[in-house]
């Protein structure tokens, strides 16, 4: 099954920060240039920073936490399946 989503769905959801958080780990990221609240690209980088700030780390805990409460059912069915 593959069910196609936008970029904004996957920052919604909390997925771009969590990945971004492991991608730092090796000098990556995903970027996000936005224009007038669109997204009108998205691309891999190199880059310096390493990690978030704590208030940025707890709001990304605190999204995909809800996106994994709302999901978890589904998540679990397809796991198993």
């Amino acid at each position: 099954m593959v069910e196609k989503k936008t970029w904004k769905e996957f920052q919604e959801a909390g997925m771009l920060w969590w990945i971004n958080m492991i991608l730092h780990t090796f000098g990556w990221a995903i970027c996000v240039a936005i224009s007038k609240d669109e997204i009108v690209d998205v691309f891999p980088a190199r880059v310096k920073f390493r990690g978030f700030d704590e208030e940025h780390n707890t709001k990304g805990y605190v999204i995909v936490s809800k996106y994994l409460e709302a999901n978890i059912e589904d998540l679990r069915k397809e796991a198993e399946s």
